[in-house]
């Protein structure tokens, strides 16, 4: 089993460190590249010219939606309820096209004091339109700060237009403020295109359409995965051994024409936008391992990378999804995973990784040292050292694998 101590992946962080906006334009920010053990300091303007031509770039074009909604009790008390999946009907699209009623598991806010009541959305400004939905909520079943909520209303509406109407964007409890009017726009890629996630996949919001055209100029294929963020990328590792941390299962989905060019790329470089596309990617491997051994495609493990050697390549592997996809008829595979990337993981097909900076003693770091072989305090002691600013709204770096 893995050793690993969390508290070697700590590192300060001052408050105002933290951005708590983001920039005026998305592709101002501060790049900074790492290389073979050198940094050094670009704009994020810069990133078409420090990409290789020919290289093939992948992107996770998941959607946040506006999953926090707000209720109160006839005692008065209010409620918060935070969507994180779906459970009946267990598929994201078809969650959203309900007409009447759906259940989430969700986070619950004030749990304690919710019991059997049947709540009311609060309607702060009186809208018509939300009145009109009379948005109810009841509780089905509870498991501490978690639960159960079936949601009925009654104007005929899909529950993604519901949302939208009743929900707020669920911007990162670290940035210590409520969600305000340019976190809907900018708490989203400009490529956002999936709805299911409950955190942005940040490394994204720095392009712009003209960063990506100049990408595209390149000679360099741009190509979407789609991982719905939960919740779990905001809890911190609370176990000092990393082995007792548990990783949530994510949702993910992945296209049979990228697939193939995946399993046919050879020594063209692979660069992932976000953590998330990483974690996607990587778990391809595993997903192909147990269709290869099975028979059908497995969620993938948390420590599966971990607990055995493997004899198959990477391109064995991907051609079984292949297979398996032509057997079925499927343009699509989808999956999940609760894979957990940390220092002793053997990448198998990402080369190059555009992402923000993380929080201390979190599972991110963990896996940007695992990408840079152990070298991630270089990166870190230069960004606190040169005034970048970190977390979600802030810059970002280009990371070379070691």
């Amino acid at each position: 089993m893995i050793d690993i101590r969390i508290e070697d992946y700590n590192y300060p962080l001052p408050d105002e460190r933290i951005a708590k906006y983001p920039l005026a334009e998305r592709d101002s920010s501060k790049l900074l590249r790492y290389r073979d053990g050198e940094v050094d300091e670009h704009t994020f303007k810069d990133l078409p010219g420090l990409l290789p031509s020919g290289a093939l770039m992948v992107f996770n074009d998941t959607k946040v939606v506006p999953a926090r909604l707000f209720f109160k009790r006839d005692t008065g008390a209010h409620i918060e309820i935070f969507c994180l999946e779906p459970i009946d009907p267990p598929e994201y699209n078809t969650i959203f096209a309900t007409t009447s009623t759906c259940r989430w598991k969700c986070v619950i806010g004030n749990a304690k004091r919710w019991k059997s009541d049947i709540l009311s959305l609060i309607n702060p400004d009186n809208d018509d339109a939300v009145a009109a939905m009379d948005l109810k909520a009841e509780l089905i079943e509870r498991d501490g700060q978690t639960g159960t909520v079936q949601f009925s209303w009654k104007d005929g509406s899909v529950f993604s237009n519901v949302l939208d109407r009743c929900g707020r964007i669920p911007i990162p409890p670290y940035l210590n403020r409520e969600t305000e009017a340019i976190d809907l726009e900018r708490y989203q890629t400009t490529y956002a295109h999936i709805r299911g996630s409950v955190a942005a996949p940040t490394a994204g919001l720095h392009f712009t359409e003209q960063v990506l055209d100049e990408i595209r100029a390149r000679g360099i294929d741009t190509r979407n995965v789609c991982l719905h963020v939960g919740a779990g990328t905001f809890l911190p590792v609370k176990s000092s051994n990393v082995a007792d941390h548990p990783m949530h299962r994510e949702p993910f989905s992945v296209k049979r024409s990228l697939l193939k060019e995946l399993a046919a790329k050879g020594e063209r470089p692979l660069i992932a936008v976000g953590t998330t596309s990483v974690r996607t990617l990587e778990s391809l491997y595993y997903l192909g391992v147990s269709i290869i051994e099975h028979g059908e495609p497995r969620d993938v493990a948390q420590w599966a990378p971990y607990e055995r050697e493997y004899s198959h390549t990477t391109e064995e592997s991907l051609r079984a999804i292949v297979d398996y996809m032509d057997r079925n008829g499927l343009e699509e595979i989808k999956a999940g995973t609760r894979i957990i990337i940390v220092p002793g993981f053997r990448f198998r097909l990402v080369d190059m990784l555009v992402t923000n900076f993380h929080q201390p003693e979190s599972t991110l770091i963990l896996l940007i040292s695992a990408f840079v072989a152990g070298d991630w305090k270089t990166i870190y002691n230069y960004a606190l050292g040169h005034g970048f600013r970190f977390l979600s709204y802030g810059d970002s770096s280009l990371l070379y694998r070691r």
